[in-house]
């Protein structure tokens, strides 16, 4: 609980009224003593800081009582936020709501304004002033805020921001030896800690790395524990997910009849879905029922972000369907690498690698072999 940053407060206070330092400390302390308290240097004592607050009309709550019951819900915010636990953050966020007042007008202000993101609360000043004085955990927080996952890892060593530099190499694709490792440490030191969402989360990823490589025992070995730890917490959509994944995996090694069992026994299909069910019908020889999957998904009008893309997805299986000679066709080729571009702009790369297949058939057909090598060469996943 750092107090030092009390002073930065009442300097930007002080500023704002175009106050000078002898107007402000004026009958309650020297002028010397107040510009130590501004930058940070000393402590000030309580009842100069009482005087200092009411000359300024400043709000600070530091009763005993007070500090108690607040560093309690810190000290809970913190546990949610670290541990993964969600539905425990949605169940504080009102609390923690409701406090945020009197919490930025404490000694808890820097926790405040640091958790205040995590708990979906916008507003609020902006806290680079804050950051000379954060702690370790606060300093790392402050960082995973802006997506600084590896910074915020270097300050805090925690399973939960090693779980999130890892999800972030993931999803770059071209470092999962690095993504693997941060996430492997991060199930490892989970399981010690008994943080049971990180360990699952990480176990899903470590499988999705494999996944994208096209690594299939590796994969199914992560996805086994996945699978029994989203049991455990009834993680109903990730088991889907996994599922998901493991088909597509199969799909694309050319495992065709495998990721088709899959496909078409999902009882509710997502448009995804069908778009998979469609392309392992295409390659299997089974036209119609292709055409019918697609049907199918257009009838489901899905109004998601990527609802779009996924729909020029299947309009891709769709041309091929209806065009035997599609390698011939320039509309095809374009629409082609449309998809392809926006996938790798808005999805996770492993929507690119998917598609990568189609794109180095439509260059060769079109014999751009060098555009074939450079994409093989810089594209992020080598498989």
């Amino acid at each position: 609980m750092n107090r030092m940053f009390i002073g930065t407060v009442m300097r930007r206070e002080r500023l704002r009224r175009d106050w000078s330092q002898e107007g402000l400390c004026r009958g309650i302390c020297t002028v010397s003593y107040l510009s130590k308290i501004e930058q940070g240097k000393t402590q000030c004592s309580p009842e100069i800081l009482r005087l200092l607050l009411e000359r300024l009309n400043l709000e600070w709550y530091e009763g005993e009582d007070t500090l108690r019951q607040d560093e309690a819900l810190v000290e809970r915010c913190y546990e949610a936020v670290l541990s993964l636990e969600t539905e425990q953050q949605t169940a504080l966020r009102q609390e923690f709501s409701a406090a945020l007042h009197r919490l930025e007008h404490s000694p808890f202000a820097l926790d405040a304004q640091v958790l205040r993101g995590f708990f979906s609360i916008c507003g609020g000043e902006e806290d680079a002033w804050m950051a000379p004085y954060f702690d370790r955990r606060q300093r790392a927080l402050w960082l995973a805020g802006q997506e600084r996952w590896e910074e915020a890892l270097d300050c805090y060593p925690c399973a939960y921001l090693r779980l999130k530099a890892g999800i972030q190499r993931y999803v770059c694709g071209e470092t999962y030896p690095v993504a693997l490792e941060y996430l492997g440490d991060a199930y490892r030191q989970a399981s010690e800690e008994g943080l049971v969402r990180i360990m699952m989360q990480a176990k899903l990823y470590m499988g999705n790395c494999y996944c994208n490589q096209l690594d299939v025992e590796p994969m199914e070995a992560q996805y086994r524990v996945a699978q029994r730890l989203c049991r455990t917490l009834k993680e109903e959509a990730l088991l889907r997910t996994i599922d998901y994944n493991r088909a597509s995996a199969y799909f694309e090694v050319e495992e065709y009849q495998k990721a088709y069992t899959y496909f078409h026994a999902v009882s509710q299909p997502t448009g995804m879905d069908l778009h998979k069910l469609a392309l392992c019908c295409e390659k299997l020889g089974r036209r119609e029922e292709a055409r019918t999957a697609l049907d199918h998904a257009d009838g489901l009008g899905e109004h998601h972000a990527g609802a779009a893309l996924e729909q020029d997805m299947r309009d891709l299986v769709r041309f091929r369907l209806d065009h035997t000679d599609y390698l011939e066709r320039q509309e095809y080729g374009e629409q082609l690498i449309r998809v392809f571009q926006n996938c790798r702009r808005a999805m996770p790369i492993g929507y690119a690698a998917f598609h990568l297949p189609w794109v180095l058939e439509w260059y060769t057909q079109t014999r751009q072999y060098r555009k074939a090598y450079e994409l093989l060469r810089d594209f992020p996943i080598k498989v």
